[in-house]
């Protein structure tokens, strides 16, 4: 490429990056914790990976991001975010779970000097499915994808790390599958606050996919709430209740699997599962696009119980 044309392709990628990052709204949620609510559909070159909600926590020796976004130039437009509310550096990234926006961008976070921390659950499915989010990518973002490549944790754990920054301390629980195999909630006690990654889906359907377990989901749920926190910030749409988290996610799923359940035990088969009833929760966004593919998935899960 001559130098001509890769300072234009730099530019354009540039202006990708900041278009982004005014599609990334920063909710205040309480002292010193933001979300940055990210768009609710499917990726696209628009979002670059980023459809999602990520965490920040500022502290007294630098900001905490909980999800780093889901590319590269994901992350570079998060850190824009990030800079419009505070000078402090980012030191520390954590990964919530296996998916693109929860990982891909830990390679941009890492040059920035940043510690990235993840469950060894979630290293595994990034190893595991980290060539098939990237083709995924490419075919979605297209050029968005510039300078992304697979980027691991620097400290992992089993099912708890604790980090202590600042005046903060962050306890991150890995409690089991849940949206993916590594999923982990991070419970930020002295402002009682939780940053659930995918175990909690708001305003949008939650996806069950081949990668999740729904009976497991549940329970890290309940592992969650049993911290009963005031404040919620969502893996998808914005920070919200413990009510409000539990009504879109842990009741769809248990209407779920009672329907699934029960459609078993009548001798249905996969190509009837689509037609249980789920229309108390058809006010979420992308209903009709997942709301049948969620059934045959449970009916997988559940056939092999």
């Amino acid at each position: 490429m001559t130098l001509p044309a890769l300072s234009t392709f730099v530019f354009a990628l540039a202006l990708a990056s900041s278009a982004l990052a005014q599609m990334l709204e920063a909710q205040r949620v309480t002292d010193d914790v933001w979300a940055l609510v990210g768009p609710k559909e499917q990726r696209n070159a628009q979002n670059l990976a980023n459809n999602a909600t990520f965490g920040v926590v500022v502290t007294e020796a630098g900001v905490v991001l909980v999800d780093p976004g889901g590319s590269w130039l994901g992350a570079e437009a998060i850190h824009a975010e990030i800079r419009a509310l505070t000078d402090k550096q980012v030191t520390h990234v954590i990964n919530s779970g296996g998916q693109d926006h929860r990982w891909l961008g830990n390679g941009y976070w890492q040059t920035q000097g940043a510690t990235v921390i993840a469950s060894n659950a979630a290293v595994a499915d990034h190893k595991d499915r980290g060539s098939m989010q990237l083709t995924m990518l490419d075919n979605l973002i297209g050029d968005g994808l510039a300078g992304t490549e697979p980027a691991y944790a620097d400290i992992t754990f089993d099912e708890t790390y604790t980090l202590k920054l600042g005046e903060l301390e962050f306890e991150i629980i890995h409690p089991g599958q849940a949206h993916t195999p590594g999923d982990a909630f991070v419970w930020l006690p002295a402002r009682d606050t939780v940053f659930t990654g995918d175990i909690v889906y708001v305003e949008r359907i939650l996806g069950n996919g081949s990668q999740s377990d729904a009976k497991s989901w549940i329970e890290a749920f309940e592992a969650m709430a049993a911290y009963n926190p005031t404040h919620v910030v969502p893996g998808h749409g914005a920070a919200t209740t413990l009510d409000h988290a539990r009504a879109d996610t842990y009741d769809y799923l248990v209407n779920l699997r009672t329907r699934i359940g029960a459609l078993i035990d009548e001798g249905g088969d996969i190509l009837d599962a689509p037609k249980i009833d789920q229309s108390a929760f058809d006010y979420l966004e992308q209903f009709d696009s997942l709301a049948g593919r969620n059934a045959q998935q449970a009916f997988e899960q559940m056939e092999w119980e």
